[in-house]
């Protein structure tokens, strides 16, 4: 039997479970659209947001000029580098790109563990848009940082001031701080000449700014400064010093002491005692400041080179008595006094021409003054205002007063070139120039005097050792040996050691103090008096250096003997 659809009542249709999987598909389809339309939207907005975003023209308030400034390179006078820029890293974040703080925490620290967790996550929360994170670092921890890959994370490239000779002239130099900026020696100075407001002005960017030539001359502060760290351990000094000025020009040519510290790691200048002593630090100058008296006196007319004066017995103030560290004990001529270093035969001299013209000539040779100079580390000399004749009596053997040992490098070079006073400098200074400065302070009969003197005593006095290292070089000299205040009273077991000196003498054109502090004797045979160290630290160093600075050495007698005052041939 055939069955046909007629024989089926009405079809029955599933249309519950079909529609009801319709509905759900279309929901998830709306749902999904909704979904990227909102995610569309939240990055459109982002990108909205982030577009809108000014640029942060600051670095931490301070103008991206003036933290990225270069500064002119530092050359001494034959060229040589002492002070360049070279181009480092730095690492800084802006906050406010930076979508997840904690993943850039925990990244950064993988390449620069000695971070702090918690100041690095501070520094990177918040809505700013420049903070540092690490400053002046190397190429490689550059590259390590860069493949993290963190938004918001990047590098400033900033000039860091590099310096190839490290401690040799470290308080010549100074020193910058992290923003390139000069907090000490020269280049403290400089900032407060011009480059700071180069920087400033945004003038200072790349490397266009012009050499600054200074004039200090490298193989002879090479050699200074190793003679100084030699000091140091043949006499076990704590400290030493030197400076080296042209008596013509005014120009420093060498300046070092010790202890001193790395201008490439400027933290080290806070170690204890490496302050510069040859202009920050004042000293009793001991016996080199006889020859202050002896220009002093000549020249005021009250002695002359062929006087003689009475040194057989110490000179009473009251209960004291002032006397002879090795007295002769007889009347001694000029030249001996100043030969034999007598206490009782300076006195004497000063006190011909009076302790009032002796104090105004201290003002004449601005003793009482800071030394124009351009490093800032100065400090003020101390010297009585009015001098009783005590005081008067022992400030002329260099006693009871207080100087830096540039005051007395200045006053050599005016007693022996002609009795002119010129302001020492840093920078290159010609002849011409400095003539134009020229402050006449003594007689050029005075200067020829004491150029004599200086130059008896290291033939005949107490500079002999001196010359016997210098031999040739026709070195004059005067040596000083302080004793140290301990507990209010002069110490015999602690020195401030000193000496003066010039060369050539038949034609002067340096002058150098050398100081040795708290010296040793070197073996059984020396002594621990000035002759025995900063006298011959002095030496060796005239007789290397002399060479490189166009001095050739002359044994001819009659090179003396021409120095020697007509009175007294």
């Amino acid at each position: 039997m055939a069955v046909t659809a007629e024989d089926f009542g009405p079809t029955i249709s599933l249309e519950g479970a079909r529609k009801a999987r319709g509905n759900l598909t279309q929901a998830r389809i709306r749902w999904m659209v909704l979904a990227l339309v909102l995610g569309f939207g939240l990055v459109g907005a982002r990108l909205i947001q982030l577009g809108m975003v000014v640029p942060d023209s600051t670095i931490e308030g301070q103008a991206r000029d003036v933290i990225t400034a270069t500064r002119p390179p530092i050359l001494d006078r034959n060229g040589l580098e002492m002070a360049v820029d070279i181009r480092v890293p730095s690492l800084f974040a802006e906050p406010r790109r930076i979508i997840d703080v904690e993943e850039a925490v925990r990244k950064l620290r993988t390449v620069l563990p000695d971070l702090d967790e918690a100041w690095l996550r501070t520094r990177l929360t918040g809505d700013k848009g420049f903070v540092w994170v690490q400053r002046e670092l190397s190429p490689t921890i550059q590259d390590r940082v860069m493949r993290l890959g963190i938004p918001g994370i990047d590098f400033i490239t900033e000039s860091k001031r590099f310096y190839p000779g490290m401690t040799e002239a470290s308080h010549i130099l100074g020193s910058t701080n992290i923003d390139n900026q000069g907090i000490a020696g020269i280049e403290r100075h400089m900032d407060n000449e011009d480059v700071a407001l180069l920087q400033e002005l945004g003038l200072a960017r790349g490397n266009a700014l012009a050499p600054v030539e200074l004039s200090v001359d490298m193989r002879v502060q090479h050699i200074m400064h190793e003679q100084l760290v030699d000091a140091l351990t043949r006499y076990q000094a704590i400290a030493a010093a030197g400076v080296m000025m042209d008596v013509r020009t005014g120009e420093i040519i060498a300046l070092a002491s010790l202890p001193d510290f790395n201008p490439n790691e400027p933290a080290t200048a806070l170690v204890k005692d490496s302050f510069n002593r040859i202009t920050s630090g004042i000293f009793e100058p001991g016996s080199i400041f006889k020859t202050v008296t002896m220009a002093a006196s000549l020249d005021s007319g009250a002695v002359t080179i062929n006087d003689d004066f009475d040194a057989r017995f110490g000179v009473r103030f009251g209960r004291y008595t002032i006397d002879d560290y090795k007295g002769k004990h007889r009347v001694l001529s000029l030249p001996e006094v100043f030969k034999y270093s007598s206490n009782i035969g300076t006195i004497r001299i000063m006190q011909a021409m009076g302790k009032d013209n002796y104090r105004a000539f201290l003002t004449r040779m601005g003793f009482d003054q800071r030394v124009p100079f351009e490093l800032p580390e100065m400090r003020l000399p101390s010297i009585p205002k009015e001098m009783s004749e005590v005081s008067a009596a022992t400030a002329s053997f260099g006693h009871g007063l207080s100087v830096s040992p540039l005051h007395m490098v200045t006053a050599y070079a005016a007693f022996v070139n002609g009795g002119n006073y010129i302001a020492p400098t840093l920078y290159r200074r010609d002849l011409a120039e400095a003539q134009a400065l020229y402050q006449p302070v003594i007689k050029p009969s005075t200067s020829a005097d004491i150029r004599y003197l200086l130059r008896l005593n290291a033939i005949e006095g107490g500079a002999t050792q001196m010359n016997k290292l210098s031999l040739g070089y026709r070195a004059g000299g005067k040596t000083g040996t302080a004793e140290k205040v301990v507990d209010g009273a002069y110490s015999s077991a602690k020195n401030t050691n000193f000496f003066g000196s010039v060369f050539p003498m038949d034609n002067p054109h340096y002058a150098m103090i050398i100081m040795v502090d708290e010296p040793k004797a070197e073996n059984m045979q020396s002594g621990v008096t000035a002759a025995w160290n900063a006298g011959q630290v002095s030496g060796r160093i005239i007789q290397r250096v002399a060479p490189m600075l166009g001095i050739a050495p002359d044994f001819a007698e009659v090179l003396d003997q021409n120095l020697t005052p007509p009175e007294l041939r």
